[in-house]
């Protein structure tokens, strides 16, 4: 028989262990609980922009693919923060299930997809967060939404900000960008798989970089040439310094942030940069990037 001492010790273990997993099982309730809509609303050309939308709270989180990416990249991101927040996925036009009827591709025009969302959801204080091409574009939704903005994320994007202001650079950087338009126009396939090898670490899981190839192969040819062609020209220095709410990233260490050069066009620039991790953080390492999220997120929303 146990001693008294002994019984009781073993009894209030046995409840604050009853009592915690209640806790767990609660939240996992809530969790579970937390309906994914599948959500339509048309950017101002028409084009029809498809959505993912779960949960609900005063402070909405919108996040925004890379290029020939899709919302569902963002799946364990909805999972994870519906319970607290009001979480938005979305296709930018030509990926994903939104529409491809675009005549004019651009960043102005992906940052009007964006606003599109908030405004068909009615979102008043929002934090934005863009992989890729992505984070330009939410830099371009953030300045068509005044006042509603509360800050924008980068996730593995910004690490050219506050590139030389030089006329070689500018003309080496179109170059670069009609070059690799070109590639996909000669060879769809062949210029993914060399895309996506570049944006992992060599030791990358196989599996998931093949799930990402295959995923981001669903995105027309058509509409990977026309959007990178009309890359050429646009800096995003420029409408970084138009930005009035804090510009922050939670980057990989595969390609270096620039901190140093991305102050001088950003001066509150700050940057989470995650150890031995390629391109796409929420793929890779899901938990360790849903911290890092949700560290920015109440450091923003705080403010």
């Amino acid at each position: 028989m146990f001693s008294m001492p002994t019984s009781r010790a073993v009894f209030s273990a046995a409840v604050i262990l009853l009592i915690a997993a209640s806790f767990v099982f609660i939240h996992a309730e809530q969790r579970m609980s937390q309906r994914v809509e599948r959500k339509t609303c048309q950017a101002p050309d028409g084009v029809t922009i498809v959505y993912s939308a779960a949960g609900s709270g005063d402070t909405a989180l919108v996040f925004v693919h890379g290029g020939m990416a899709d919302r569902t990249f963002y799946d364990g991101q909805l999972a994870a923060f519906a319970d607290r927040y009001r979480v938005i996925a979305l296709d930018l036009a030509g990926h994903g299930e939104s529409g491809t009827n675009r005549t004019k591709w651009g960043m102005s025009e992906f940052g009007a997809d964006v606003k599109a969302v908030v405004d068909a959801e009615k979102l008043r204080r929002v934090v934005l967060f863009g992989n890729s091409l992505g984070g330009p574009a939410v830099v371009e939704a953030a300045l068509q939404l005044p006042g509603r903005v509360v800050g924008v994320v980068g996730i593995d994007t910004f690490q050219d900000l506050g590139h030389p202001q030089t006329a070689e650079y500018t003309r080496a950087a179109d170059e670069d960008v009609r070059q690799r338009a070109e590639a996909f126009r000669k060879d769809y396939p062949g210029a993914m798989k060399t895309m996506v090898k570049m944006l992992f670490h060599p030791d990358a899981d196989p599996a998931l970089m093949a799930d990402a190839e295959r995923r981001m192969m669903k995105t027309s040819p058509a509409v990977a040439y026309a959007m990178l062609s009309s890359f050429a020209g646009y800096d995003m220095d420029v409408s970084a310094r138009r930005l009035t709410v804090p510009l922050r990233a939670i980057n990989g260490d595969l390609y270096p942030t620039n901190v140093e050069a991305a102050r001088k066009v950003k001066a509150d620039f700050d940057v989470i940069v995650m150890k031995h991790m390629g391109h796409y953080p929420m793929l890779e390492r899901p938990e360790e990037f849903n911290r890092h999220v949700a560290a920015v997120v109440q450091a923003l929303a705080g403010r």
